[in-house]
């Protein structure tokens, strides 16, 4: 037996540190949290100063056995978690769990994984820091205060199976509130005038700053142009810097590779997370923006080799953030020879991500020559603005550009234009001039990644949160992450070419969202709950100071169990009173009255969703109407025509086969019912508007597909048939999916085959797939 026992967090860091250190070391993993609070409300005891208890669950049993195993039958146990707050309090699980004794543990931490890294922390130990460890236990017991008196409140008062927490629910109301800002926009037009000077390759665009509201003032401007003469009055050159950004923290990697890559925050953590436990790169929960030394020399040595010494331009970056640890490092490559890695496709391009900014924060800056040239009007007292722009040297551009949020088309002609030689005085030939209609913009949604961005902003949450609190919003059903289809709106466009202004009404779609965050009504209807109750724990400012009495914890400037009594005093009042208090919240809007029955028309949350109902139960012999909302479509702002459209469907279209076509939308969409089967309705198909040759069309070209698919079928069981799937032949046995054998050919399976085959993937708990679910996309 080996004397020393390291324990990290996972196998795939064991496996890399194991490499490094000699037969001397068992290096075994954890498998991250070893034991957790019980689920019972006992967990904490609230007036014995917050004590909890924790168990070890199931699946780590035999975990926490192996190891308890080998740390007394080694010499030392060397505790090597993470470096964060999480990290400390495994170790200090890890410490109590298995019983482990003071001189005989020793803790390490490093942000990286190679040899020289790891040698150095084992050189330099230290003991458990409780400061740490009492910060997360703080945070720890915070929320599952807020969570388990929190969530029945919700029960009794919204709808059954809610539940809330401390960063999710501040995560959900900006979602709410920017979805309200953007539903209170009013769009507003103005005329944007634009010239083209110029022809072939000295052609470039001049652009008035001020925009006209009115068609008139923007037709009169032109009008005005036909004879005018146009004069470059002034030309200014000055030269102009960029600056590369700094390396990246937890926050700037998950937003960038949204931007760059199209991950996820829970995918770019889940990449890094690799990419760290394999070595390649440091540790990837940091809000640091410092580089070691010895970072800061090998970026030197591999800018100078690569690029020459007049690209490199050693910085040292300072973090804004007053909480952030500069001993930490930022995320960096480990090591910057190494331009690229082996690996899948997301960990070669996240990897890569991380070289070029590192990379890039240590280089010179991109250097510019900017011109303005102003073109006076004769017949008018504006001007025309012009720029230019020429990159004199590429600097860190030869490497990394950063990308930005939004896409901001007032921009669209560039001022990275390169203009023609201009002198002062010159008199310029106008080719064309335009005024364009173009509509204001309201607010943007938030995606994934500005939303990590704003909460960062606003000091909620920490960089090992982020990314959980992103997924828990999604997956409680308060948020929703999707695409959406914008609308077509028209505008005009004034061209004043060969002395004549003409008009065109042209098109363009607006408002299209991509992988954008909307809040649902059960979102909007508990946020509007908790604010109205709840304030402190929805407030940004409140939630923002909870996160920096964490920090003085972790630093020892405040005791933890003072903290929690200060904010669970008042808020268990708050709950209590609440419980006695508050009406119950249904997010309950009035729309008007149905235009033939003169009924009451209203929208509300009820316990399968938003729905419509037509009359009142209250008043009425008769049962009202329900009719479910349709994706896209929220209680705050439908409208009475929408609500109504709603009761139009399910609608017979016509007869096939003898049997009845229905048309009807259900929770994925719109389709027609037809003899018990199910079929889709095309994406563009209109289902109000649905005829019967159109319906027997789609109904017959879904047979003639199922057809195709079709393989075999058995008649000692009908609910058996053999198909041809997406990633090859599968057997379909009831409600199971079950994979053929290599070397089996899937015509020949007799019924016996495909039954002792189901019966084997139903006794095997690992291959057993869920009904409805098919086979796993091949990675």
């Amino acid at each position: 037996m080996a004397k020393n026992l390291l324990i990290v967090e996972s196998p795939a860091k064991a496996k890399t540190i194991e490499g490094y250190l000699g037969k001397d070391f068992t290096v075994k993993s954890s498998y991250g949290h070893i034991r957790d609070l019980v689920k019972s409300e006992d967990a904490i005891d609230i007036p014995n100063n917050f004590a909890q208890r924790y168990e070890v669950p199931a699946d780590k049993k035999q975990v926490v056995s192996e190891l308890k195993k080998l740390a007394k039958e080694a010499e030392m146990v060397w505790l090597a978690s993470d470096e964060d707050r999480e990290g400390e309090a495994i170790s200090w699980h890890l410490f109590e769990t298995l019983g482990l004794k003071n001189d005989k543990t020793k803790r390490i931490v490093f942000h990286e994984i190679t040899k020289p890294a790891i040698i150095r922390a084992i050189e330099n130990p230290r003991t458990i820091d409780y400061n740490l460890v009492n910060a997360q236990q703080a945070r720890r017991v915070l929320d599952r205060l807020v969570g388990f008196e929190l969530s029945p409140v919700l029960w009794k008062k919204v709808k059954p199976s809610l539940s809330a927490g401390r960063v999710q629910s501040v995560a959900v109301r900006l979602i709410v509130e920017r979805e309200r800002e953007i539903n209170r926009f009013t769009p507003e037009a103005a005329f944007r005038i634009v010239a083209i000077f110029g022809k072939g390759r000295d052609a470039f665009k001049a652009e008035l700053a001020e925009r006209f509201a009115e068609q008139v003032q923007a037709e009169k401007f032109l009008q005005d142009c036909i004879d005018a003469a146009f004069t470059v009055n002034s030309l200014e050159t000055r030269p102009t810097k960029r600056s590369p950004a700094a390396p990246f923290t937890t926050s700037t990697l998950q937003q960038e590779a949204s931007r760059k890559l199209g991950f996820s925050v829970s995918r770019t953590m889940s990449v890094a997370q690799k990419l760290y436990e394999s070595g390649k790169i440091t540790y990837m929960r940091t809000d640091s923006v410092n580089l070691s030394e010895m970072a800061l020399n090998a970026a030197q040595q591999e800018i100078t080799s690569a690029y020459g010494e007049r690209y490199h331009q050693s910085r040292k970056y300072k973090t804004k953030s007053a909480s952030a640890q500069e001993a930490h490092e930022a995320i960096r490559p480990t090591y910057f020879n190494e331009h690229t890695i082996d690996g899948d496709n997301a960990e070669k391009r996240l990897y890569e991500l991380i070289w070029k900014r590192a990379i890039a924060s240590q280089m010179s800056e991109a250097q510019f020559e900017k011109t303005t040239a102003k073109i006076g009007i004769s017949t008018r007292p504006e001007g025309l603005v012009a720029n230019g722009e020429v990159m004199k040297f590429d600097g860190f551009l030869k490497v990394y550009l950063e990308s930005n949020d939004e896409d901001d088309d007032s921009n669209q002609d560039g001022d990275n234009a390169i203009l023609p030689p201009l002198t002062k005085g010159q008199q310029l030939t106008l080719q064309e001039m335009t005024a364009t209609e173009r509509y204001s913009r309201p607010p943007a949604r938030y995606t994934e990644a500005s939303l990590v961005k704003k909460l960062e902003e606003l000091g909620i949450g920490r960089p090992s949160t982020y990314a959980p609190t992103i997924s828990t919003v999604q997956n409680r059903g308060y948020v929703i992450k999707e695409e959406r289809e914008g609308k077509t709106r028209n505008y005009r466009v004034l061209t004043l070419k060969d002395k004549a202004v003409k008009q065109e009404e042209k098109t363009e779609n607006t408002g299209a969202e991509k992988n954008k965050l909307f809040p649902t009504d059960i979102g909007a209807v508990v946020n509007d709950f908790l604010v109205q109750h709840f304030n402190g724990i929805v407030d940004f400012h409140f939630t923002a100071n909870v996160e920096k009495q964490f920090d003085e914890i972790a630093q020892g400037l405040t005791e933890w169990t003072a903290m929690l009594k200060d904010f669970y005093t008042p808020f268990h009042e708050g709950v209590e009173s609440t419980i006695q208090t508050a009406d119950k919240a249904r997010g309950e809007r009035d729309l008007g009255v149905h235009p033939e029955s003169g009924k009451k028309i209203s929208v509300r949350i009820g316990r399968f969703g938003p729905f419509v109902q037509i009359g009142d139960t209250e008043n009425e012999e008769e049962k009202p109407q329900y009719a479910s909302l349709r994706t896209g479509q929220m209680i705050e702002t439908i409208t009475l025509e929408e609500a109504l459209e709603l009761f139009k469907l399910p609608k017979k279209v016509g007869v096939f086969e003898d049997k009845d076509m229905t048309v009807a939308i259900g929770r994925f969409g719109p389709y027609i019912r037809h003899n018990s089967t199910f079929y889709s309705l095309p994406k563009g198909v209109d289902p109000m508007g649905v005829t019967e040759p159109q319906a027997i069309e789609i109904i017959e070209d879904k047979r003639k597909k199922d057809a195709e698919k079709l393989i075999k079928t058995f008649d000692e069981n009908p609910d058996v048939k053999i198909l041809n799937g997406r990633w090859g032949p599968y057997i379909e046995f009831g409600k199971l999916n079950v994979k053929i054998p290599k070397g089996k050919e899937p015509k020949e399976l007799t019924y016996e085959e495909c039954k002792a085959l189901a019966d084997a993937m139903e006794k095997d708990p690992k291959a057993k797939k869920p009904a409805g679910k098919k086979f796993a996309k091949k990675k």
